[in-house]
C-alpha cells in the first residue's frame, strides 16, 4: 500500500510517523513544495532575528526520514486527479497513491486589495517567506504591516529588531480584539507600542502603490492617509489552503470538508491540519482549526484510521500561547473576547501595578471554564486538569501555584491575586 501525504508541516510530518508505527511495510511518502526537511514554521521569526539558524527549527534529525523509510519528494502539485489516483505537479510529474492525506496547511489571507501582488508585498507563513523578508529588509527604513494578530505583531518585532520604523494598521479598535477581552488587547497594545511600534487602530487598507522602482513604495488607508514605506506585510490572518483543489474533485469550502474521522468524501482521500474543515457527518460546513497541537492530533487520528482503526477527532480542552516583544500570553478553554461578560458567568481579573502582569479566570456554573494569563507563565496540563474536573474558583486560587511556569526565582502573583482579584459579573465590560 502505498500512502502519499501532500505537506510535511506537523499534521503530515505526524501522520507519516504514525502510520510507520502501525504499518511498517506500508509505502510512504511525503510531499512538499516548500521545504525538503519538517521544520517549526512559528520558529521563523526567531531565525531572522539571529537567535536560531533555520537548521534549528527542524524537530528530528534529518536521518530520521531514511531510517523510519519515510520517501520525500519536493514539488508544487498543482492538481488532484482522484479519477486516476494521483497526484499532479506544476512541472508536470505525476504520483500515484492508493491512500492519499491532504495536509497542504494554510495560506496568508488577500482580500484583493491593489497592489497586493507588487515586489515589497509578503505574508510571514513559508520559508520562502522568510527569504523575501531577507532580500527585502536590507537597507530598509520603514514598514507597514496590515493586521492585528499574532502574525502581525510578530512580523512588526522582527523588523523592529533591525531597526525599521514599523507601523501596524488594526481593523479593530484595541489589539486582536476579536480573540482577546478588552483589558488583555489594551495590555498587549501598550507592551506594542513601549516596544516602540506605532499601532494606528479602527484603520483599514485601500491600496499599495509603487515607486518609481515598480517595488512598493507608499500605502492609502481608507480614510485617504498615506504612509510611506518600503515593505507592507499582509497578515490580516489565513486561510486553509486549498488551491491545488479547485477542480472540485475533492468537496471543500473553507477547508477540505471531513468528517470526525477526518475521511473527505473522496474514498481513500483524508485531511488534517489548517487545511481541513471538520464537519459532523452530511454537515456542509463546520469548523478550522488552525493550531500546531491540533495540527498535531489530527494526524495522529488519520494515521490510526489509515491502520483501520477507526478513530474519531476530538479536540479537548483549547489552549494557545504566544510571546509579543517580551509579554507571554497564556490561554486555556472558553475565553469569550466579548466586550461585556456573558450572562451565567463571572470573571475574576487580576493585574499589577506595572500593567504587565495580570490574570483572568472565567467561571460558569461554579466552575472554572477558561482563562487568560499575561506577563505570567502557567502550565498548560494542570489548568486542563482543573477544566476538565470542572474545579471550582475558589480550589483552583488555593492551588495556583500549582500552574506557575516562572522560574525559581521569579516574583511570584498568586498571593496578589488572591488579595486583590476584581470579580466582574455577567453585563460588566471585560
Amino acid at each position: 500500500m502505498h500512502i502519499v501525504i501532500l505537506g510535511n508541516g506537523i499534521a503530515g510530518v505526524t501522520c507519516a510517523l504514525g502510520v510507520r508505527r502501525r504499518l511498517p511495510q506500508a509505502r510512504i511518502t511525503l510531499v512538499s513544495g516548500e521545504s525538503d526537511a519538517f521544520f517549526s514554521s512559528t520558529a521563523l521569526m526567531y531565525v531572522f532575528m539571529g537567535h536560531m539558524r533555520l537548521r534549528d527549527t527542524e524537530p528530528y534529525e534529518r536521518r530520521v526520514w531514511d531510517e523510519q523509510r519515510i520517501e520525500r519528494v519536493r514539488g508544487w502539485v498543482g492538481a488532484v486527479d482522484v479519477v486516476n489516483a494521483r497526484l499532479e505537479f506544476t512541472d508536470g510529474r505525476t504520483l500515484p497513491w492508493d491512500k492519499l492525506v491532504l495536509a497542504t496547511g494554510a495560506q496568508p489571507n488577500r482580500f484583493g486589495w491593489p497592489g497586493q501582488d507588487l515586489p515589497g508585498v509578503q505574508g510571514l507563513y513559508s520559508v520562502q517567506d522568510l527569504e523575501a523578508l531577507e532580500a527585502s529588509s536590507r537597507g530598509l527604513k520603514r514598514g507597514v504591516v496590515v493586521g492585528g494578530g499574532l502574525i502581525g505583531v510578530e512580523l512588526a518585532e522582527m523588523l523592529h529588531s533591525r531597526g525599521v520604523d514599523v507601523t501596524i494598521l488594526a481593523r479593530e479598535p484595541r489589539y486582536w480584539s476579536n480573540a482577546l477581552p478588552g483589558r488583555e488587547a489594551d495590555l498587549v497594545g501598550r507592551v506594542i507600542e513601549r516596544a516602540g511600534v506605532q499601532v494606528r487602530y479602527g484603520t483599514e487598507l485601500q491600496a499599495i502603490e509603487a515607486g518609481s522602482n515598480g517595488r512598493a513604495a507608499e500605502v492609502v488607508t481608507r480614510a485617504g492617509d498615506r504612509l510611506a514605506c518600503g515593505l507592507v506585510g499582509l497578515t490580516a490572518g489565513v486561510s486553509p489552503n486549498v488551491s491545488a483543489l479547485s477542480n472540485g474533485a475533492v468537496p471543500t469550502r473553507r477547508g477540505v470538508l471531513v468528517n470526525t474521522r477526518l475521511e473527505t468524501r473522496v474514498e481513500h482521500v483524508y485531511a488534517c491540519g489548517d487545511c481541513a474543515e471538520i464537519t459532523e457527518d452530511n454537515a456542509e460546513s463546520g469548523r478550522v482549526e488552525q493550531l500546531w497541537y491540533t495540527g498535531r492530533a489530527q494526524g495522529e487520528i488519520v494515521a490510526a484510521n489509515l491502520a483501520g482503526e477507526g478513530r474519531t477527532y476530538a479536540r479537548g480542552v483549547w489552549f494557545n500561547s504566544a510571546k509579543f516583544f517580551d509579554l507571554e500570553w497564556h490561554t486555556y478553554g472558553e475565553v469569550d473576547p466579548a466586550p461585556v461578560v456573558r450572562a451565567g458567568e463571572r470573571h475574576l481579573w487580576w493585574s499589577d501595578p506595572s500593567g504587565l502582569h495580570a490574570l483572568r479566570i472565567v467561571e460558569r456554573d461554579g466552575a472554572v471554564t477558561g482563562m487568560n494569563s499575561l506577563g505570567w507563565r502557567q502550565r498548560q496540563d494542570v489548568w486542563t486538569q482543573w477544566i476538565e474536573a470542572r474545579r471550582p474558583v475558589e480550589a483552583v486560587l488555593k492551588e495556583l501555584a500549582r500552574a506557575s511556569f516562572e522560574p525559581e526565582f521569579a516574583r511570584r502573583f498568586e498571593a496578589a491575586v488572591r488579595q486583590g482579584g476584581q470579580w466582574l459579573q455577567a453585563g460588566e465590560s471585560t
